[in-house]
């Protein structure tokens, strides 16, 4: 196991406690894909968030920031990690503005409480909670999203406004009420999706969307990849207007094909009804989502060795039924949206790491001949190991010199992202 302690010097220490209120030394339960940090800073606002970062900086210290901790062993694990930054803390919901449709809210603040609030005014910030418990700040800085991304988009499309603390403990702000971007670029798109190599997001505005009155699932079982993928097609070409459409595939080469129809009672009885003949006598149409609603297709609560390999897949809409036969051949299940090109595969834990870098191979090239890319999210050890964790990485030059603009001593989560970063 690795280890942040070896840079703290006493010195170090007693600048990183000065900067917040709690300030520990790393412990179980901290590890950052087995790399245990040497401190842990819990900051209550933004000014603590900025003192830790100054702090850090003053002495030469790496730090990877954590929200609530659900997706710390995703990506590569970092080189090092003398602090690790909670945000934790920072968990308020700092306003509903119903009647604009915006809501403005800590980094640490659960998605889902942060949908108990607006939800209470009869709208909902439409990301999907892929990860129970997960915090906004780590929504994006994993980028997560679910099924109704075909209807309302990514998080990159919601996002309207950032706050950030930079590695030298600048605080920037970009968007929301923020009309100049101070620091000359898009901090929002940006950060989504950065793992925290660039900036320790502390708040983040949304615009909302009206809760739907009524929706219905129509899902009908699938036995070949083909049928499958003609479907969804179908369906997607079809003036029914989905909020989803969703594959789940097992390795055996059968499924089911799910779609989302939300809206007015009448106008979603009527869609449903034209979606059923699309997908044939044998669909049901229900109010429930499908049994694994908007998880991934592996066990979130595996740790270690036990973790399965976890992927990330994308391509064009017509590449599916290639996608789910390339699954089928090695061994994977898949699940995900069907209708935007976007979906997760799982390999078992107890698979050879040689045999999961074929089946990653074989994975990534079925993605690549339709425009996408198949990314581990996540895996044990041995095999992050033995594969190319991220693949081919389009821009990568550009995306080290956003890296170098931003954290140019590389202090941020140091190694988490593509090409090292």
């Amino acid at each position: 196991m690795g280890t942040g302690t070896d840079t703290l010097t006493a010195t170090a220490r007693e600048a990183v406690a000065s900067a917040c209120a709690q300030v520990r030394d790393g412990g179980d339960g901290d590890e950052v894909d087995g790399v245990r940090p040497g401190l842990v800073a819990r900051p209550a606002d933004t000014d603590q968030v900025a003192e830790v970062l100054r702090a850090a900086a003053a002495h030469g210290l790496t730090v990877v920031p954590r929200g609530r901790g659900t997706k710390l062993s995703w990506g590569t694990a970092p080189r090092s990690a003398d602090v690790l930054l909670d945000v934790s803390g920072l968990d308020r919901v700092l306003e509903h503005a119903a009647g604009d449709l915006i809501v403005a809210t800590q980094a640490g603040a659960r998605l889902a409480d942060v949908q108990q609030v607006v939800g209470e005014g009869g709208q909902w910030l439409a990301l999907d909670e892929t990860v129970p418990g997960a915090s906004i700040g780590g929504t994006l800085a994993a980028n997560t999203s679910g099924p109704r991304r075909v209807a309302t988009g990514t998080a990159r499309d919601l996002l309207i406004g950032v706050t950030v603390v930079r590695a030298d403990g600048v605080v920037a702000k970009a968007g929301g009420k923020v009309v100049k971007n101070v620091a000359g670029y898009d901090l929002g798109k940006l950060v989504i999706g950065s793992a925290g190599t660039l900036a320790v997001v502390v708040d983040a505005t949304f615009r909302l969307h009206p809760v739907a009155p009524a929706r219905r699932w129509v899902t009908v079982a699938v036995d070949d990849a083909a049928r499958a993928g003609a479907l969804s097609q179908d369906v997607v070409h079809a003036q029914v207007v989905p909020s989803a459409v969703e594959v789940d595939w097992t390795p055996a080469g059968d499924g089911s094909v799910s779609v989302l129809l939300e809206g007015r009672e009448d106008g979603v009885v009527a869609r449903a009804d034209a979606v059923r003949r699309l997908l044939g006598d044998a669909a049901t149409v229900g109010t429930d989502a499908p049994a694994a609603g908007a998880t991934y297709p592996w066990d979130l609560t595996a740790t270690g060795d036990l973790r399965a390999t976890a992927l990330k897949l994308t391509f064009v809409l017509s590449g599916l039924t290639d996608v789910l036969a390339a699954a089928g051949a090695a061994g994977a299940s898949v699940r995900g949206s069907a209708g935007a090109g976007v979906a997760y595969a799982a390999l078992p834990s107890d698979r050879p790491a040689e045999e999961v870098a074929a089946a990653v191979d074989r994975l990534r090239a079925a993605c690549a001949s339709h425009g996408g890319t198949a990314v581990v999210v996540d895996a044990p050890a041995a095999v992050k190991a033995a594969v190319d964790v991220w693949g081919p990485v389009p821009a990568l030059d550009l995306m080290r010199r956003v890296k170098d603009q931003f954290d140019p001593d590389h202090r941020l989560s140091p190694g988490r992202y593509v090409g090292g970063i």
